[in-house]
């Protein structure tokens, strides 16, 4: 427990001394020296250098090992694969991205593998170092039958032996989670989630889905299908039966990207783009020069266009609050983030209205690959607990 305990602190504070370590873990200090002495020979701390600035010869420092182990992170979508690789300490070290075109959907082992070798390659390490790696998708994959849900626009990942093939051409422990719930993961450990154990996170960009943590843990479902709350039906749309084969929903509707350009129309904006792939980007692109456009804009209709938007997000949000009445509600997401600080506002204004309880509205603080940070993250976590366990 000693042992931990200083390395987490080397973690959360960098290079300490001997004494600086007894003083924060309030153990003496011979009993500090034996611990680093301890660390240092099982290869997971090092001595960085002295203490300057101060009368007399300065104190070693010392600092995790930053080589004791490698972890490696997975982002997918429909249109790309996102990789990168960190070192224990949570620095990256080399990122990769590849591209996924639809002729190339049922190549999913190969797309996996190359990506995460380009990774590898560019932090400087081989594959074989990596001790884990998590890959973030959209959907979960079901724990009784291994097969992926709730994303059907992500080709060839439907299939029952995927999960096999995968574990055959990787030669480290993998882990599967939805890509929601992994920008929980990164908005917990690093960013407006940091201290909360009950909060629920609003993602939108292609797809609108949300993430639900209680008690400090996530919690995932039966299926793996908590937070799918695109399929959600609410006021305001029509009602959408057979949901997982229109892969849409209420929520979805009202308030997804594609949802937007549909109320810029309906409030007067001409001229809006059509969200086809190509010059004009994608639905969620833009949809987020929409709605940035909306946060600065006076009255007219890109100010009718941020009230209808946020009303659309409280009006799903509500449902959410009222069953789960969580501290903190975090707003994710490019096309959420878009509006900053005037569609925050908007959003907890028309939330006061729709739902009993009144958590506290905060925007994401980690904008820079969410989801590929909190695979990372994820990784760490359970790398961590392995590699810093000394009492084997």
């Amino acid at each position: 427990m000693n042992d931990r305990a200083a390395l987490d602190l080397l973690l959360e504070h960098g290079p300490l001394s001997r004494t600086r370590i007894g003083t924060l873990t309030g153990l003496s200090k011979p009993t500090a020296s034996q611990l680093l002495a301890r660390l240092e020979a099982a290869g997971l701390v090092v001595a960085t250098g002295v203490t300057e600035g101060r009368p007399g010869p300065g104190a070693r420092l010392y600092a995790v090992n930053p080589r004791a182990a490698y972890v490696a992170g997975l982002d997918v979508t429909p249109r790309r694969v996102r990789a990168a690789v960190a070192d224990v300490t949570g620095t990256v070290l080399g990122e990769f991205g590849l591209a996924t075109p639809r002729k190339a959907a049922g190549d999913v082992v190969r797309q996996v593998t190359d990506a995460l070798d380009g990774a590898v390659k560019a932090a400087g390490i081989t594959r074989g170092e990596v001790h884990r790696l998590v890959i973030g998708t959209p959907g979960a994959f079901d724990p009784s039958t291994g097969r992926l849900r709730y994303a059907a626009h992500l080709p060839g990942w439907h299939s029952p032996a995927l999960l096999d093939e995968l574990a055959a051409a990787l030669p480290m422990p993998v882990g599967y989670e939805n890509d929601v719930n992994l920008v929980a993961v990164a908005e917990q450990r690093l960013g407006a989630a940091r201290g909360h154990r009950d909060f629920v996170l609003l993602w939108n960009e292609e797809g609108l889905g949300a993430a639900l943590v209680l008690g400090g843990r996530l919690h995932r479902g039966f299926t793996g299908g908590a937070g799918e709350v695109g399929f959600l039906p609410v006021p305001g749309t029509p009602l959408v039966r057979q949901v997982t084969r229109a892969n849409s929903g209420g929520f979805q509707e009202l308030a997804g990207a594609r949802a937007v350009a549909r109320l810029a129309r309906e409030c007067g904006i001409e001229d809006v783009p059509s969200g086809r792939r190509g010059e004009r980007g994608t639905h969620a692109e833009v949809a987020a020069e929409l709605v940035r456009r909306a946060a600065h804009a006076g009255p007219g209709p890109y100010a009718r266009l941020l009230g209808s938007f946020a009303t659309g997000l409280a009006t799903g949000l509500a449902a959410l609050v009222s069953v789960l009445d969580p501290e903190l509600v975090v707003l994710s997401g490019e096309v959420i983030t878009a509006g900053g600080e005037p569609l925050r506002e908007r959003v907890a204004a028309e939330l006061a209205e729709l739902a009993p309880s009144r958590p506290r509205l905060v925007t994401g603080g980690v904008r820079q690959d969410p989801v590929l940070r909190g695979a990372l993250e994820s990784a760490l976590a359970a790398t961590r607990d392995d590699v810093f366990d000394t009492s084997r």
